[in-house]
Order: C-alpha cells, then sequence, then structure tokens
C-alpha cells in the first residue's frame, strides 16, 4: 500500500499538468480532512465510550457509545488519545486512513488503519481521497471501482460520502446532495445528515437544509460537529435575513469552540460574527470581532491571517476610513509577496495582489488623491496582465479612465477608456469560454455519476436477487415487486402529470402578472403627462419642468420595480412619497397630506406588489379631493395590525364614492375602471400564489365624507 501511495504522488508530481510540485505538497499537507475511528475492546469486541481524543491543532473529541470518533485533522497532526481502561496513546497522522484501536489490556494497545488492513476497498479509497482537490474525474472514478470492490453497507455509505465530498468541492452541490441521500440510505450518521444540510445550504435549498439541521439531535452530536450545527444554522439564518437569531448562534458555537478549543472554529466564528454586525452597520462591534479573528489567524496560518485583513480592508473601505484600508492593504501586499513561495491563489481569488493594488488605487482615488491611484492602478493592470486577470485589469482600467477625467487629463482618460472597451469584449469572449468549459465539466460529471448511479442501482438489483433465490416463493415475490414498481410507475406519472400542471397554472399566472404590470405604467404615465401637459397650457413653463424633472426621477423608481412581483415596502413607501409630493405640487390648493409610520412597523421585514397603493391615492387625488369646495386632507397611515400583519390605511375626505361617480365622463370611468380593476386582479393572482399574502379593502370614510382603503400585508 506505501508503494501504491508513493507511485499516485510520482504521477500527480510528475505528469500533472499545471501542478507544481511545491503546490501538491501544499495541498496535501495544509489542508484540513475528517479521520474517522474506532476504539475497542479486543477480548470481548466491546466499545470504548467517552474515550478522548485530543488534537496538538486545537480539536477535541469523544467516542461515542459505539466506540466512533471523527475529527478535524492535517497530515503530520499529532493526535493523544486518553481512557482510564488503557494507557495514553500518541499517533502521528501519516495517512488519510481511518483509524482502528484494539485494547488488549491496559498496557497493549494495537492500531491499525484502513490501509494496513489491506483491503481492495480501502486501496481505492485511499487513492479518492487524495485526488479529491486535484482532479474531481480521477477521485470519481477511484470511488466507481470502490463501489463495485464493496462488501458491506458501510464501505457503500462511506464511498457515497466522499463522492459527496468530491462534488462539494468542485461546487456541483446537486450531484453533492445526491450521494450524501445515497450514503445516508446505507447507513443514517449524523455527521452525513450535516454534510447534507450544508450542501443544500450551498444549493440555495435554504428551508431543506435549515429543515435538516434542525431534524439533527444535539446531543448524539461530537463537540465539533455541535459547533457545525449551529454554525450552519446561523448560516442559513443570516442568509434567510433573519440577523438576530444568526448572531445567536454564531456567538453559542463561538463560546463552545473556546469551550472546546478547537482554535480554527474561533477564527471563522468571529469572523462571520463580525460579517453580521457589519451587516447590521454595528461597525465597532464588527471591527472588535475582525481583530479578534485577526489575532488568532496570525497563529494559524499566513492564508488565514491575509483573508481576514481583506474582510477588516473591506470594512474600513464601508465605513469611508480610507487612510486606514490603505494601510490594511498595503501589508497585504507586504505579506503576500513575501510568503510567494508559499501562497498561490487563483484569479478568482480576493487575495490576489491585482485585486489589493486596485483597491488601494481606488481609495486614493476616493481620497482624491490621482497620483497615487494612477501608481495603483497602473501597478493592478500590470500584474493582472502578467496573470492573465481579465476582470481586474477592465476594472482597474475603468478606474484609472474615471481617475484621468477627474485630474482634468482627459486625452488619457479618452486613451484609457478605449483600452476599457476592449477589454470588456475580450473578456466577454473568455466569458464564453469559461461557460463552454464549465458546461463541458459539468456534464462530464454528470455521465460518471450516471453511472455509478448504475452501479448502486445494480447493487441493490443484485443484493434483492439473492434474497428471492432463497426464497420458497419466488414466483409470488417477483408477481409483488412488479405490482409495486407498476404502482410507484403510475404514482411517478401522476406525480408529474401534477407537477406539470401546477408549473403551467404557475407560468398562466407570471404571465398575467407581467401582463397586468406592463397596463399599469402607460396608465401611470398617460395620467402624469397630462399634468405636464396642464401646466405648459397655462405657460408656466418653471412649474412644469421642475414637475417633470421630480416626474422623471418617480418614473426611474416605477420601472426599476416594474419587472417584480414584490418589492421592499421601504420601496413603495418612498415611491408613494415621491408621487404624493407630485400630485400635492399640482393640487396644493386643494388638499394637504399625512404619511405616517408606526415606529413598531419594521418596514425592511415586509414586501409588496410594486404601485399596489398608487392607484389608491391617485383615485383619492383625482375623484375625490380636487372636486372639494374647501380643502381636504389625504392621511397615508401604516401602523402593525398583529405580529406578523402590518395594516396600511389611504383615507380622503373627498367627496366620496357616489358623488364622484355622478361627476365623472364616460371615459373617466373606463379609465378607472380599468385601472382598480387591475389592481384587484393581481391581488387575486398574487394571494393564489403566495396564499392569501394580501387583503385590499374600500369604504367609505368612517368619520366624514370621502374614501378609506385598507391594505393588510402579511410578513
Amino acid at each position: 500500500m506505501k508503494l501504491f501511495y508513493l507511485i499516485c504522488c510520482l504521477f500527480v508530481l510528475g505528469l500533472t499538468p499545471g501542478i507544481s510540485q511545491h503546490h501538491t505538497f501544499s495541498e496535501s499537507k495544509f489542508s484540513y480532512f475528517t479521520l474517522k475511528g474506532n476504539i475497542k475492546k479486543a477480548y470481548k469486541d466491546d466499545a470504548i465510550t467517552n474515550a478522548k481524543i485530543n488534537v496538538n491543532g486545537g480539536f477535541y473529541t469523544t467516542t461515542n457509545s459505539f466506540g466512533h470518533f471523527s475529527i478535524k485533522v492535517k497530515l503530520g497532526d499529532l493526535i493523544t488519545i486518553s481512557h482510564k481502561e488503557f494507557n495514553t496513546i500518541n499517533y502521528k497522522v501519516e495517512t488519510k486512513d481511518d483509524l482502528f484501536i484494539t485494547v488488549e489490556s491496559v498496557e497493549l494497545q494495537t492500531i491499525q488503519t484502513e490501509k494496513s488492513q489491506a483491503k481492495p476497498f480501502a486501496k481505492l479509497m485511499d487513492s479518492a481521497k487524495y485526488y479529491q482537490t486535484i482532479s474531481a474525474e480521477k477521485s470519481i472514478q477511484f470511488i466507481s471501482e470502490s463501489i463495485k470492490k464493496s462488501t458491506a453497507v458501510k464501505d457503500n455509505a462511506q464511498a457515497f460520502e466522499i463522492l459527496g465530498d468530491t462534488y462539494i468541492y468542485w461546487k456541483q452541490y446537486d450531484l453533492a446532495i445526491t450521494n450524501y441521500r445515497i450514503s445516508l440510505n446505507n447507513k443514517d450518521l449524523n455527521s452525513v445528515q450535516l454534510k447534507l444540510a450544508e450542501a443544500y445550504f450551498l444549493n440555495n435549498n435554504l428551508v431543506k437544509s435549515l429543515e435538516i439541521y434542525n431534524k439533527i439531535d444535539s446531543k448524539d452530536l461530537s463537540n465539533w460537529n455541535i459547533i457545525f450545527k449551529n454554525e450552519g444554522l446561523a448560516d442559513v439564518y443570516f442568509k434567510s435575513g433573519k440577523i438576530k437569531e444568526a448572531l445567536n448562534l454564531y456567538k453559542n458555537a463561538l463560546a463552545k469552540a473556546y469551550n472546546f478549543k478547537i482554535k480554527v472554529k474561533q477564527i471563522d466564528l468571529n469572523s462571520k460574527i463580525a460579517e453580521v454586525y457589519k451587516k447590521m452597520q454595528v461597525y465597532l462591534e464588527a471591527e472588535k470581532y475582525y481583530n479578534k479573528a485577526l489575532t488568532l489567524a496570525g497563529k494559524e496560518s499566513k492564508k488565514r491571517l491575509i483573508e481576514e485583513k481583506v474582510k477588516v480592508a473591506d470594512l474600513k473601505n464601508e465605513v469611508n476610513n480610507y487612510d486606514d484600508e490603505i494601510k490594511v492593504r498595503t501589508s497585504i501586499v507586504a505579506n503576500i509577496e513575501t510568503e510567494l513561495n508559499v501562497l498561490s491563489f487563483a484569479n478568482s481569488s480576493a487575495l490576489t495582489t491585482q485585486k489589493q493594488n486596485y483597491k488601494i488605487g481606488n481609495a486614493f482615488y476616493l481620497k482624491k488623491q490621482y497620483n497615487q491611484a494612477v501608481s495603483y492602478l497602473e501597478t493592478s493592470i500590470k500584474i493582472a496582465s502578467d496573470k492573465e486577470d481579465l476582470i481586474v485589469k477592465k476594472d482597474a482600467t475603468k478606474k484609472l479612465s474615471e481617475v484621468y477625467s477627474a485630474s482634468k487629463k482627459y486625452n488619457k482618460a479618452l486613451e484609457t477608456y478605449k483600452k476599457y472597451t476592449g477589454l470588456v469584449e475580450a473578456l466577454y469572449v473568455k466569458k464564453e469560454q469559461e461557460l463552454s468549459q464549465a458546461a463541458r465539466f459539468s456534464k462530464r460529471l454528470a455521465d460518471k455519476q450516471s453511472r455509478i448511479t448504475s452501479l448502486e442501482t445494480d447493487r441493490q438489483l443484485a443484493l434483492s436477487q439473492i434474497e428471492l433465490n432463497s426464497e420458497k416463493t419466488k414466483r409470488q415475490q417477483l408477481i409483488i415487486y412488479s405490482l409495486i414498481g407498476g404502482l410507484f410507475l403510475l404514482l411517478l406519472v401522476a406525480y408529474l402529470m401534477f407537477k406539470y400542471i401546477k408549473q403551467q397554472r404557475l407560468a398562466h399566472n407570471l404571465l398575467a402578472l407581467k401582463s397586468l404590470r406592463s397596463q399599469m405604467n402607460p396608465h401611470f404615465i398617460f395620467n402624469a403627462l397630462n399634468s405636464v401637459n396642464s401646466f405648459i397650457a397655462v405657460n408656466d413653463e418653471r412649474t412644469a419642468n421642475k414637475y417633470l424633472s421630480d416626474f422623471s426621477k418617480l418614473m426611474r423608481s416605477v420601472l426599476e420595480n416594474s419587472e417584480e412581483d414584490f418589492i421592499p415596502l421601504e420601496n413603495e413607501i418612498d415611491l408613494i412619497k415621491r408621487y404624493t409630493k407630485l400630485e400635492h405640487f399640482r393640487f396644493q390648493d386643494k388638499f394637504d397630506y399625512n404619511i405616517i409610520i408606526d415606529e413598531a412597523v419594521s418596514i425592511s421585514e415586509y414586501k409588496i406588489p410594486p404601485m399596489l397603493l398608487q392607484p389608491y391615492i391617485e383615485n383619492a387625488v383625482w375623484h375625490g379631493l380636487r372636486y372639494r369646495e374647501t380643502k381636504g386632507v389625504l392621511d397615508i397611515n401604516i401602523h402593525l395590525e398583529s405580529v406578523n400583519l402590518i395594516k396600511i390605511t389611504i383615507t380622503d375626505n373627498g367627496i366620496g364614492r357616489a358623488q364622484s361617480k355622478v361627476l365623472k365622463t364616460n371615459n373617466q370611468k373606463k379609465h378607472n375602471s380599468k385601472g382598480l380593476g387591475n389592481i384587484a386582479k393581481r391581488v387575486e393572482i398574487l394571494n393564489k400564489m403566495y396564499k392569501d399574502k394580501i387583503a385590499v379593502n374600500v369604504i367609505d370614510n368612517p368619520t366624514e365624507t370621502g374614501t378609506q382603503v385598507s391594505v393588510i400585508i402579511k410578513k
């Protein structure tokens, strides 16, 4: 086995294109992986529980009731294993093989790995792990061969788990989900359930990820996995916008990481807590946690330190502290250049020197120190050219053009901008090539996955056939299985038909919504332009110009939101403020208005269909308030109706609906009916799609003449 491992190393170092010897060594030595093991007694074959496993890198765990453990390690780590029933064992991690310890007496222990047991399956799994971060296709090939050699459910579960790990590394998250589920079908392990939850998260299926995390009982988890679960849950909450819940879980996980002395997670969690505070714009707290992560990262590795420095620099940029940002990024560049023999970053990484020089140049630009900005941007462009990083080269060239323009060097600005446009075209071509390559890569992996799934299916069928052959009632069982299969197919067909009908209905609803939204904009634009026309008609050119300027800003907001089913409530509030201001501008002598938002309402947590409120306000002004002989009032009130409901009321003391109908022309009746009918249809469709999210009610003003519109929205 050692000879096989040596041959693999020589093959990768000598023949694999694009991989230097040093880079391969760095990957294998410094990358963390999960070491699994088992401790048992030789004379009774009993498991040894609660044995303590410590790693010199800071990780810690204990064996469960079956004597199993799993722990994060890297090659070269020293593991210390202690228990009252045997003398302390020290073991140096030299391979990625699972570890088996047999205790014969207090003084005598035997340590073995899967590789030392010389199983064909174990050899293939070892090779699959080795190529996991080097070549996806080679790793998958070894796993495919290992499944053929698999003789136990445990082996099969391990093979599909490692296959899932491989797909996670190569960002094929849907395939990872498939293989983790197959692994769990063979053997249900909490560690694999956690990986499945993370895979769903990475694949943006937050609901399923949350469901799996909540299903896992923390009592059955190791210390590492308890932290992993809490961190994963926090990630889901953070991405879902539930900031407070995420913060509490991150802090809980961090406390456990300190308690269990797991240093890597201490860095990760301090950094993530800082990101939460940054999102909340609590910048002092964010900086405090970033500094903690920096201190810990400095003791871990140069790469980890640089990663945290980049986050600190981004924070400085966000708070407009450009001097400190420049200092941090300058130290990042120095760190990278000092460690060039050890560190190597892909162009997609945020840690490259070309990106950092570009951001330093941008900071100087924002400080209006144009000469320094030019120097760093030119450095960024040169490095990006050497490393064929078209994205950074494009961005830096564009920024350089802006710097020249700001410093009134217009010829250079124009010349640089022309270079920028050329880079945009080159980048477009490169992106097309990369997408084509990615598609081919994904197809190759999908083809290999299909063959592996077929192997698993064949294996299951073979096992079923063996069981059937051992039974006397073979024909009866075959008939039963056939009936079950036929029923399954019928159910599958019914499910597919149901899904197809549901998709068709959804497509129809979406098309209807789009059609209704497209009708709203011409209606709204027509009415607004009539207002401009009225100002021009009375030779009030200045007022018309001002109105038209405000109208253009409003139109920008309307068009930006026109393609969405729902927009943030704060965007809709901003839109109606602009619109009401315009109408008041025209009818100042007819009404005043008030927009009141209850402090208890967190408007960032609610969403509303775009242009839902505007037609009701328009109706109140044009068909109610403008016909009053005295000045009226338009009240727009947003308040909390219950825990997850808000109520928006639009109340006017105009002439009322009955009197308005009397005064309307035939054309006005047609347009008003069309506008309000449009809203009613949109609300009806959205409620079908999103389960009664919106309720609209129009009544006469309960206190005086006029109309009151109530809109209730769920969180």
